[in-house]
């Protein structure tokens, strides 16, 4: 298990780090949204589970390195095993928008 690394403490690496998984994770839920309006707009299938993959492939990660980060005591084999299971789901709903919905 590895140490926690304050921010006061980080390095400019561990912060440009946290920075960058928090800009994925707050562009792919705009745009996220915005397919999930376009779903509701058009009643389009395939918008949906574009919006639903998007929110897997960027947002999911992200909540789940948090989360798993924050309640300590979880191996880091299992948050990242998490996090690709999180991208995998995100990216088949994203080919099924693509090649099976609607």
């Amino acid at each position: 298990m590895t140490d926690v690394v304050r921010l006061d403490q980080a390095s400019m690496f561990e912060l440009a780090t946290v920075v960058s998984l928090l800009l994925v994770a707050v562009v792919g839920t705009i745009i996220a949204i915005q397919a999930y309006r376009g779903y509701r707009r058009n009643d389009s299938d395939p918008m949906l589970y574009l919006a639903i993959g998007l929110a897997f492939l960027t947002l999911g990660p992200f909540v789940i390195n948090v989360t798993l980060s924050s309640v300590g005591g979880v191996d880091q084999t299992v948050t990242v095993f998490l996090e690709n299971v999180s991208r995998l789901i995100g990216l088949v709903s994203i080919t099924y928008s693509l090649y099976g919905a609607g």
